[in-house]
């Protein structure tokens, strides 16, 4: 079953016209609140940041990590209406940051591993994003073209993670990368998303990997952990890469390219959230019609 994240049609705007930003090397104390709005939340600076109750990920020195009901805060203090997450973690500096959303949509079998042609992925992604960018239009936001893979759709076999990047041209002319990561478990996916700059991405990309490699699925929710009689999702592996990529573009796009704690200046952030799930549905029906 599709999550109702993937049916939802949320659109919201911002503006934020304090500086944001703090250096890596402060520390988070209250009395920063001036110049660090986000100081009034709990956050976490050492050992492990629990992700709700399904994993956990250690936190670096230099990290600032945040819970599930406290993202969802910060990300409407963003403009994003109100949605689930289950953490958030990066730098001290919020230049850059990963969100993590878990989806109890069951075990995902990785028999398509071997089968991920990018080229056939893309001309889905293309296909679905058309009927999302008549919804952008409609709300008067920019449209969003695939451009291509930033990195070509992988599975890790030995950790269960599939990944990838994809850039995104706007309509304005500006133009995003967003890089995903689905952590597959027992009982269903971590969404994670890493929200970051295009011209970010290579630089950051090797911390972030390292940072995911300290993710944690609790005792009982592995992926290696499934027994049969659980619950097993509909989607596969292609079905990720495709229906996930339209849901970042729609959600992430704009909010990747703006970045939100640099010291200078305004930011306006636009966040929208499209329904795909009739697009999900045919990819389902049409291709996992063996699950």
């Amino acid at each position: 079953m599709v999550s109702r994240t993937f049916h939802s049609l949320l659109f919201a705007s911002l503006t934020l016209t304090a500086a944001w930003g703090q250096d890596d090397d402060s520390t988070i104390d209250p009395a920063q609140s001036r110049i660090d709005p986000l100081a009034r939340f709990g956050w976490q600076t050492e050992g492990q940041g629990e992700i709700s109750s399904h994993a956990s990920i250690a936190i670096p020195e230099g990290y600032r990590f945040l819970n599930g009901r406290e993202t969802a805060e910060v990300m409407k203090e963003f403009g994003n209406l109100p949605e689930h997450y289950d953490g958030m973690i990066g730098p001290k500096s919020l230049d850059w940051f990963i969100l993590f959303q878990f989806e109890d949509s069951g075990y995902v079998k990785d028999d398509e591993k071997d089968d991920l042609d990018a080229d056939d992925m893309l001309e889905d992604i293309r296909e679905g994003e058309k009927a999302s960018n008549e919804e952008r239009k409609k709300l008067g936001y920019d449209t969003l073209t695939t451009v291509g893979w930033a990195v070509e759709p992988k599975y890790n076999d030995s950790t269960n993670n599939l990944e990838w990047g994809i850039i995104l041209q706007r309509s304005n002319g500006g133009k995003n990368v967003n890089y995903l990561t689905k952590l597959l478990g027992r009982h269903g996916i971590m969404h994670t998303t890493l929200v970051c700059d295009d011209e970010q991405l290579e630089t950051i990309l090797p911390t972030y990997q390292s940072l995911i490699s300290d993710f944690q699925y609790n005792s009982g929710n592995t992926y290696a952990e499934y027994q049969d009689g659980d619950k097993v999702s509909n989607l596969g592996l292609k079905a990720l890469v495709a229906g996930g990529a339209i849901f970042a573009a729609a959600k992430l796009g704009l909010l990747a390219k703006l970045m939100l704690f640099f010291k200078k200046g305004l930011k306006v952030i636009v966040i929208g959230v499209i329904a795909i799930g009739a697009f999900l549905k045919r990819l389902i029906t049409g291709k996992r019609a063996d699950a």
